[in-house]
């Protein structure tokens, strides 16, 4: 029996006394991040850039797509009104920036059937309408939905979504539920995303993108009380990483019971990590920032500030050895060896603890 045969569906529960101590984490580390975000007014625009653009490229591969990341980025730029290097765009950049920008930026519009049908009407326009060869703007038809995997002889199935003769009243119920539910106290607004989610990727209304129209859906329920905050963090991005997961969490709750508490502790789980994700790139741009800020870079060569700018941004962790300084500044073991040696006498760099072949540089803190 799937979660949407219960009875009492779409009547879901769960444990608010197990679910406290995340809502209490996931709020701090919001707030968190408005309060370092509000003291990087100059970065604002770029990282919102940043994140919009992570957000659509990771929501599209975690359906196994792959997008022109710089077409996107240029979509996004122009209609964010930032001034970036032209690349060429196309219908769906474009559609995709629009879609993106209107879930996160139009809370008080109505979430309904026109809404939803226009954005999946905009997903299958252009290029990808030729592979796919979805129609867009339409519910799925009489076929039965399921999710499955494997051969083709032996498929596996994950989940099959209610017959075709439901949904219009499904969507009706979910719709009605997801604009009362926006002005109701007694909801969290974590908690409410989470239940979006579940719900709308569980009627599965259309024939292609559910996935992604329901990332939308939820950006939209994040949006709608947090605005502040949505543009600097992509939860898509900490569903890729744990796309494994999403999959088993989605189906065991599909499979189950009324009760989604496993199912929301995973949400508020991805969503905290997704904000610790841009609070730690915040904490590298400001030490990024100081470090660059208390020396004198006139000293360096154009290689040299190119590693120590990689270091900065977070990559080589355990330190660069010098065959790794070679490779990234693309010159000799001799110049590697002396441009280190130099770092060091100048004070950009020390020698860890480890020596030999072992032995790594590491910026100084």
């Amino acid at each position: 029996m799937w979660i949407w045969q219960q009875q009492n569906w779409p009547n879901f529960t769960w444990d608010d006394a197990a679910l406290a101590p995340l809502l209490r984490e996931l709020s701090y580390n919001q707030g968190l991040l408005v309060g370092r975000m509000g003291v990087q007014t100059a970065h604002q625009k770029q990282q919102a850039l940043d994140t919009l653009l992570a957000n659509i490229i990771h929501s599209s591969a975690i359906e196994g797509e792959k997008l022109n990341a710089f077409s996107v980025r240029s979509s996004l730029a122009k209609k964010l009104n930032i001034d970036e290097q032209p690349y060429p765009t196309t219908v769906q950049s474009d559609n995709l920036a629009e879609i993106m920008l209107d879930a996160i930026n139009n809370t008080d519009s109505a979430l309904n059937l026109e809404r939803v049908l226009n954005w999946h009407r905009l997903l299958f326009v252009g290029e990808q309408s030729l592979f796919t060869k979805i129609e867009g703007g339409q519910l799925r038809g009489d076929e039965p939905m399921q999710v499955v995997s494997g051969r083709l002889d032996k498929p596996i199935l994950h989940f099959t979504a209610p017959p075709k003769e439901r949904v219009n009243k499904e969507l009706s119920l979910f719709f009605n539920w997801f604009n009362k539910a926006q002005n109701e106290p007694q909801i969290d607004p974590f908690i409410r995303a989470a239940i979006a989610h579940l719900w709308f990727v569980t009627i599965h209304p259309l024939e292609d993108g559910n996935g992604r129209i329901t990332r939308l859906i939820t950006d939209l329920a994040l949006a709608q009380e947090h605005a502040e905050s949505i543009r600097f963090y992509a939860m898509s991005v900490a569903i890729l990483e744990d796309r494994k997961s999403y999959y088993e969490v989605l189906e065991a709750t599909q499979r189950g019971e009324l009760c989604i508490t496993k199912w929301i502790k995973w949400f508020l789980r991805t969503l905290n990590n997704a904000i610790h994700h841009t609070l730690n790139n915040i904490e590298q741009t400001i030490f990024k920032t100081n470090y660059w800020a208390s020396k004198d870079q006139t000293k360096l060569g154009e290689q040299q500030v190119k590693v120590l700018n990689k270091l900065l941004d977070g990559q080589f962790e355990q330190g660069i050895s010098a065959s790794q300084y070679q490779k990234v500044a693309k010159v000799s073991r001799a110049t590697a060896t002396r441009h280190l040696s130099d770092l060091q006498t100048l004070g950009f760099m020390i020698k860890t603890a480890a020596g030999g072949r072992s032995t790594r540089y590491k910026v100084v803190q």
